[in-house]
């Protein structure tokens, strides 16, 4: 299994963090607060779901204050329960939303690089993460 020790783990989270981020348009929260990929997620799954498992553990941790914590902390989850595929494809399912988040290059809006991204993370549901949460 995959541990909190493995350097490959933080290879990939930070891949992971890269992707969603990278041309991400800028958003501020009601309160000025600025919107990371976290908020992304949680509102492409609330279009989809009643509620996300994840979602609920990771906004029950106080601990967690920033949006970047908070989506790192779902990663981890999603890994640990083999979710993250299925989870990031019900985000990006809905391309009027994902041009409200990403400007023109980010590979999330480009069918066929969202394609390849989603293949491989659905290899990842082999792999067995034992991760602190």
């Amino acid at each position: 299994p995959v541990t909190d020790g493995s350097r490959e783990l933080h290879s990939l989270c930070a891949q992971l963090e890269f992707l969603l981020q990278f041309d991400l348009k800028e958003k501020k929260s009601f309160f000025g607060q600025r919107k990371d990929y976290w908020d992304f997620l949680c509102q492409g799954l609330a279009q989809r779901r009643q509620e996300h498992e994840g979602i609920r553990f990771v906004t029950s941790l106080d601990k967690l204050k920033t949006p970047v914590g908070r989506g790192r902390a779902f990663l981890r989850y999603c890994l640990v329960h083999r979710q993250l595929a299925e989870s990031l494809q019900l985000c990006l399912v809905d391309p009027e939303s994902l041009r409200e988040w990403y400007y023109a290059r980010s590979p999330f809006l480009s069918p066929q690089r969202r394609a390849e991204i989603l293949g491989s993370l659905y290899e990842l549901d082999c792999v067995t993460f034992h991760l602190a949460l």
